[in-house]
């Protein structure tokens, strides 16, 4: 049935308009792709990705991620990085012919998120997608790579496995904003990595606590001293005199 619909639009007059739209959503969060047509006799959507045709559900009461709201929008739920990239969104309305035409609006879109990380934490990033082309870092206001398709990372610090870019020991100097740019330069994924403010409670406490300790350490070993010194001066003291009055008066010994 569905097959011979596509035929069926096939053979129909069609007229196509493309316009791009960029779109930014949070990761865990839910985008919408304005359809930006008003006409109410649209019969049929069609969304496409890179991988291929995307399962667009009738209304939000679908299972499904996706799913379409009002006239023509789209709404993708529960945004991960893997979402990010281009979409191509087709519309098929009757004209006031009614002969069936064909819109078409691209999408461009991108997905940002924050990370606090803790120092010493391995950071795990599910970023290099199959059309990322390279990462980039913002360092003093400018975009340093840090990882390339052709070139692999640019640091010994940083690992790469199952399309995850992996930072060993996190650490301050990595704190920062990253951006995944794909072939054409188009920003995929943006985010903005921060050293966790416990840990750093943490080593501030660390850097105070142990000096302390060393110096409680030390005077409680000066006055263990000072009491062993104490105590035998002070036997020395009692002692002399038991022992000079145990000797018998020179008188009685006479006697």
């Amino acid at each position: 049935m569905f097959r011979c619909w596509n035929l069926l639009l096939l053979c129909l007059v069609y007229h196509s308009g493309i316009t791009s739209i960029s779109v930014s959503g949070e990761k865990g969060g839910n985008i919408t792709l304005t359809c930006e047509h008003e006409t109410n006799k649209i019969v049929h959507i069609e969304l496409f990705s890179e991988p291929g045709e995307i399962d667009v559900c009738q209304d939000e009461e679908c299972s499904g991620r996706v799913f379409k709201e009002g006239n023509c929008d789209v709404v993708i739920k529960n945004l991960s990085f893997s979402d990010a990239g281009k979409y191509i969104l087709r519309m098929y309305y009757n004209n006031d012919l009614t002969e069936l035409e064909r819109l078409i609006r691209t999408y461009q879109l991108h997905i940002h998120d924050e990370i606090t990380v803790k120092t010493g934490e391995e950071l795990k990033m599910s970023v290099l997608l199959s059309n990322a082309d390279k990462v980039e870092k913002s360092s003093s206001g400018e975009w340093r790579e840090v990882w390339s398709r052709t070139d692999g990372v640019q640091s010994d610090r940083l690992n790469v496995t199952d399309g995850n870019l992996i930072f060993k020991s996190f650490t301050a100097s990595d704190a920062g904003t990253y951006r995944v740019l794909d072939s054409k330069e188009k920003t995929l994924i943006t985010v903005t990595i921060t050293e966790s403010k416990e840990k750093l409670d943490t080593e501030q406490h660390r850097n105070w606590i142990v000096p302390v300790l060393v110096c409680l350490v030390i005077l409680v070993v000066l006055i263990v001293i000072s009491v062993i010194i104490w105590r035998r001066r002070h036997r020395a003291h009692t002692q002399v005199p038991a022992e000079e009055n145990q000797e018998p008066p020179l008188g009685l010994e006479e006697l």
